[in-house]
């Protein structure tokens, strides 16, 4: 679980902050996630790494993420962390060993979910740079990402594992299709708009 959330300037361009019922939120995510994924290399290895656990209702948001972009069994990406094979605090370290070792130069997506103030819960966020698993119920882990998205599950400050074990499932189930409908969107419009471009005249 990522740290309690902060609130984005709008002219901060690096990151987007938006409620999960704004009717746009799949064009403002996935133009968001296209911004930033044209700063990659064309032939990079894009790597989604989905963090989270089953074993908790608000700290499963990354692992449905990664269950339902796991459907598409797109060859556009390499994805870490579903419900069946969760990547959590245990596990972290050593997923992140292999993601180096398998992928060349990979561009990282991180997700998670986090806790913030209670204007904020529902808002899903893409934010420019790593995500800090754990920090926000005081775990060391290391960060993960050149990228991340995380959904505002709950409200943060107190008593967060407690929090979490009572937050709804079908905000974080909303929060997820949302995610990961977005994510694969614009990927794949990357891909395309990439090869595109690489194609000689």
């Amino acid at each position: 679980m990522n740290p309690t959330s902060r609130s984005f300037s709008s002219q901060d361009l690096t990151s987007l902050k938006i409620p999960h019922t704004d009717p746009g939120i799949h064009s403002a995510i996935t133009h968001r996630l296209m911004f930033h994924l044209y700063k990659a290399h064309s032939l990079q290895n894009v790597v989604i790494v989905c963090i989270g656990t089953d074993r908790s209702t608000g700290d499963c948001l990354g692992p449905l993420v990664g269950s339902a972009l796991s459907k598409w069994d797109s060859p556009l990406f390499h994805l870490y962390g579903t419900l069946d094979e969760p990547v959590h605090a245990m596990n972290l370290q050593d997923t992140l060993h292999n993601i180096q070792k398998t992928h060349h130069n990979p561009y990282v997506i991180g997700i998670d979910a986090c806790l913030g103030q209670s204007s904020s819960v529902g808002c899903i966020q893409v934010v420019n740079g790593p995500l800090k698993p754990g920090a926000g119920v005081n775990k060391e882990l290391p960060p993960v990402g050149d990228i991340h998205l995380t959904g505002i599950v709950n409200v943060g400050g107190f008593m967060e594992y407690f929090v979490l074990q009572n937050t709804r499932l079908s905000l974080v189930m909303r929060m997820s299709e949302i995610i990961s409908s977005s994510l694969y969107s614009a990927i794949r419009e990357w891909h395309t708009r990439s090869t595109l471009l690489a194609v000689p005249e």
